[in-house]
C-alpha cells in the first residue's frame, strides 16, 4: 500500500491484470491473502458471517479492479452494527472464542473497505496474523500447519510490498524477501519450540459441541448413521507385540442405560457401597494410544483395562476417572490430543456375580423400560421367555440361553444390515416395534437397542455400550488406525455367576463387520470415485501416505511435551532438569543467538566500511603514482581517466581494473560491490599493475 489516495478516474472498460496500477495490484493480492486466511474458518463461522465477509472482500476487489472510490464512513458503521447485532443474536455474547473470531473476521474484511493509506494496511496485517493463529483453535494437523505457513508467507510478502513505496516491485521479489526474513528468524523459532516451557494445553479450549464421532452421552435411534461419512482418524495405536484379534478390538466408550422410547442416556445412579473388583485373566496387552481431540467426555480404551472403578488418571492436566460401568470419564470434553501407555486384558469378568440386596436397585436400573412403548416387542419377548426350553435352565444358564435365542432370531429372520435404513419414529412412536417387525433395516445401534429392549422385557438386565470396534487392515508407520467410521454400538447383559457379558448383535447379521473389523463405508465422493475408476488402490495409497506424514507430524511435533524437554536436557548432560534449569538454558541460548545476530548484522554493514578503507588505499596508491588530483568524492572510472591522462598507455592495466571496480559497484543490477575473495584478488592485480607502472616511470 502507498500513501497516495485512490484515483477518481473511472475507466469505461475492465482493465487487464497486467494493466493494473501498483495500488490496485497490491490491494488484490492482500484480498486474496485475506481470503486464504479466512477460508479455514468457513466451517466454524455462522453462515451469515461467511456470506457478509465474502461480499465485503468481493466488493473491495471490485473497487480495486475498477479504481472506484471507497465507500463512506457511514456505510462502514452500518455494516459494523449489523455484524455486531447478528453476532449477539447468534452467540448471545460479544466475548468468548466463537463470538470473538466471528467479529475478528468481519472486522478485518470491513477494514479493507477503508484502505486509504499504508497505516490502514498495517492494521489489516496485524489482524491477519492474529487470525492465522486462531486456526489452531480448531485443528493442529499437518495440513493446518502448512496452510498457516503459506498464509504467513503471503502476509509477510504484503508487508514487504507496503515497505516498498517507490516504483512497482514484483510480487516475486516481495515473496523472496519475506522468505529470507522468515529464514533469519527460524533458529529462534526452533529454539523457542524446543525449550519454551509447556504450560498446559494451549489450544485445548473446552467446547460444548458434541463429538465428531457421533459418540456422546446420548444416542438417538438412528443418529449414528452420519458417522459413516467421517473417515477421519479417531486414534492411533502401537502395540508391544502382535495386535489383538479382530473380534477383541472393542474400545469402550459411553455406557447408556436409560431409555425413554427413543433416546438412550447414561444411568444417573452410582454404585452403592464398594463395587466388585474387575477380574482379569491371562496376559496383558501393552500398547500406546494417541487420541485425537474427539470432543467427548469419555476416553475410549481397549477392553479391558485393568484399573478398578474409582481409579483416576491425569493426562496432560486432564483428570479421567473410571466409573462403576468401567468407562473412563473425563472432567470435561477431550479437546486436545492425548497420548498414554496402558494395558488391556482380552479375558475378564466384571460386575456383581450374585444379585444381593445391595445390587438389586442397580440391576433394576438396567431392567427399566418406558411404559406404553413398543407393545409388540414386549409381547414377542414374553412369548420367547415362556418357551419350555428355558423353563428347566438354572439361573446361571438362563440369561446366556435367552441372549443366544435373540441372536439366532436376528440371524435367521430377514433383517438387513444397511447404513441407509431411513428415519424411524416418523409414523409411530414405537421405534423398536417398527424396526423389529416392520422394516427390519438398520445397523449397529438399531440392533443393539432392540436387543437390550428384548432382554429387559424377558427380565435380564442389559445396557448399550458405545465406542469403536475394529481398525484399519494394515498399520501405517507402525501405528494401527481407528477411524471415526469405526464407531460402534453393542450390548451387555448381566448373568448370575458370570457378571456382565458382551453381546454384539451386529455379529449375527453382519459378521464381516466384526470378524474383519471393517469400518462403516459410505459411497465414495466424486474425487475419490474418479480416482477409483482409474486405479482402485490409488486413493487409498494417497490417503495412507498423507496420514503417515500427519502421524509423524503429530508424534514428533504435537506430542513434544514437558517430559520430552526434560529428556533433551538429560541427554545434553544435565542430571536433574527442572523448570528453573529449562528457563536458564533458554535464556542463555537466546542471548547467544542475539549476540550472533548482532554480530551478523554488523558484518552485513562491513561492505560500506570496507569500501571506505578500500577507497582510501586506492587514493594513496594513486598519489604515489602522481595522480594528486584524485578525490574521495569521485568514482573509480574518473580515477581511471585521471590515471591515463597522467601516464598514457602505460596506465591501461590499472585503469581497466578501476573501471572493473566501477562496474561492480554502480552498473545496473550490481549489489554492494565485490565479495571478500574478489576484493582480495582485485587488490593483488591492482598492486601488481601499480608496481609495473612505477617501474616504467622515469626515476
Amino acid at each position: 500500500m502507498t500513501d497516495s489516495t485512490q484515483s477518481n478516474t473511472r475507466p469505461k472498460v475492465w482493465p487487464k491484470l497486467s494493466q493494473l496500477g501498483r495500488e490496485s495490484r497490491d490491494t488484490l493480492f492482500l484480498l486474496a491473502t485475506i481470503a486464504a486466511i479466512v477460508a479455514p474458518h468457513g466451517g466454524h463461522l455462522p453462515l451469515w458471517a461467511s456470506a457478509i465477509t465474502a461480499l465485503m472482500l468481493a466488493w473491495r476487489g471490485w473497487l480495486a479492479w475498477r479504481s472506484e472510490p471507497l465507500p463512506g464512513r457511514w456505510v462502514l458503521v452500518a455494516v459494523l452494527l449489523v455484524g455486531a447485532s447478528l453476532t449477539w443474536i447468534t452467540h448471545r455474547t460479544l466475548m468468548g472464542r466463537e463470538a470473538g473470531i466471528t467479529l475478528l473476521v468481519m472486522l478485518m474484511a470491513l477494514k479493507t473497505l477503508e484502505l486509504r493509506a499504508r497505516r490502514d494496511a498495517f492494521v489489516v496485517f496485524f489482524l491477519g496474523f492474529f487470525l492465522v493463529l486462531t486456526n489452531f483453535l480448531y485443528s493442529q494437523s499437518l495440513f493446518t500447519a502448512l496452510w498457516t505457513l503459506l498464509s504467513v508467507w503471503a502476509l509477510l510478502s504484503a508487508v514487504v510490498l507496503a515497505q516498498m513505496p517507490v516504483g512497482q516491485p514484483s510480487l516475486a521479489l516481495a515473496a523472496k524477501q519475506a522468505a529470507r526474513t522468515t529464514l533469519y528468524g527460524l533458529p529462534v523459532m526452533v529454539l523457542l519450540f524446543v525449550l519454551f516451557p509447556r504450560i498446559g494445553p494451549l489450544w485445548g479450549v473446552p467446547a460444548d459441541s458434541v463429538g465428531r464421532t457421533g459418540l456422546s452421552n446420548r444416542m438417538d435411534f438412528g443418529a449414528m448413521s452420519e458417522i459413516a461419512n467421517d473417515d477421519s482418524i479417531a486414534m492411533r495405536l502401537r502395540f508391544q507385540g502382535p495386535p489383538p484379534p479382530p473380534q477383541s478390538r472393542y474400545f469402550r466408550g459411553p455406557v447408556l442405560a436409560q431409555f425413554d422410547g427413543k433416546t438412550w442416556r447414561p444411568s444417573p445412579l452410582l454404585w452403592p457401597g464398594r463395587p466388585d473388583p474387575l477380574r482379569t485373566q491371562g496376559e496383558a496387552l501393552s500398547y500406546e494410544l494417541t487420541l485425537e481431540p474427539l470432543r467427548i467426555s469419555v476416553l475410549p480404551l481397549l477392553e479391558m483395562s485393568p484399573e478398578p472403578a474409582g481409579a483416576e488418571l491425569l493426562l496432560d492436566g486432564l483428570k479421567v476417572r473410571r466409573s462403576p460401568e468401567l468407562q473412563w470419564t473425563a472432567e470435561r470434553p477431550i479437546t486436545e490430543r492425548l497420548r498414554l501407555n496402558t494395558r488391556a486384558y482380552s479375558r475378564y469378568h466384571h460386575g456383581p456375580l450374585t444379585q444381593s440386596g445391595q445390587t438389586a436397585l442397580v440391576l433394576q436400573n438396567y431392567l427399566d423400560l418406558p411404559p406404553g412403548f413398543n407393545p409388540r416387542t414386549l409381547a414377542w419377548a414374553a412369548d420367547l421367555r415362556r418357551q419350555p426350553r428355558f423353563s428347566a435352565l438354572d439361573e446361571s444358564q438362563l440369561a446366556p440361553a435367552l441372549a443366544q435365542a435373540v441372536m439366532q432370531h436376528i440371524a435367521s429372520a430377514d433383517f438387513i444390515y444397511t447404513l441407509a435404513p431411513g428415519r424411524y419414529g416418523e409414523v409411530t412412536p414405537h421405534v423398536i416395534d417398527e424396526f423389529w417387525f416392520d422394516r427390519r433395516l438398520g445397523f449397529c445401534e438399531h440392533f443393539s437397542a432392540a436387543f437390550v429392549v428384548v432382554m429387559r422385557a424377558m427380565g435380564v438386565p442389559a445396557r448399550i455400550v458405545t465406542g469403536f470396534q475394529g481398525m484399519d487392515p494394515q498399520p501405517q508407520d507402525d501405528y494401527w488406525i481407528v477411524r471415526n467410521s469405526n464407531a460402534h454400538a453393542w450390548a451387555e447383559y448381566w448373568s448370575p455367576q458370570q457378571g456382565w457379558q458382551r453381546a454384539d448383535p451386529t455379529a449375527a447379521i453382519a459378521p464381516e463387520r466384526i470378524q474383519q473389523g471393517l469400518a462403516l463405508r459410505p459411497a465414495p465422493g466424486a474425487f475419490a470415485g474418479a480416482l477409483g475408476q482409474l486405479n482402485p488402490t490409488l486413493w487409498l495409497s494417497l490417503r495412507r501416505a498423507w496420514e503417515t506424514l500427519d502421524n509423524r507430524w503429530q508424534q514428533s511435533v504435537l506430542n513434544y511435551s514437558r517430559q520430552s524437554q526434560f529428556e533433551l536436557l538429560k541427554n545434553a548432560g544435565f542430571q536433574s532438569p527442572d523448570w528453573q534449569l529449562l528457563g536458564q538454558v533458554s535464556a542463555v541460548l537466546i542471548g547467544l543467538i542475539a549476540i550472533l545476530g548482532a554480530a551478523w548484522s554488523a558484518w552485513q554493514q562491513r561492505p560500506h566500511d570496507a569500501w571506505s578503507r578500500q577507497r582510501a588505499r586506492i587514493l594513496a596508491d594513486l598519489r604515489r603514482l602522481g595522480v594528486n588530483e584524485a578525490a574521495a568524492h569521485q568514482g573509480p572510472a574518473h580515477w581511471a581517466s585521471l590515471l591515463q591522462q597522467r601516464h598514457g598507455q602505460a596506465a591501461l592495466p590499472a585503469a581497466l581494473l578501476l573501471q572493473q571496480l566501477e562496474r561492480s559497484r554502480y552498473a545496473p543490477g550490481a549489489d554492494q560491490g565485490l565479495s571478500y575473495a574478489e576484493r582480495r584478488r582485485w587488490w593483488r592485480e591492482f598492486r601488481a599493475a601499480g608496481r609495473m607502472l612505477r617501474g616504467k616511470l622515469p626515476q
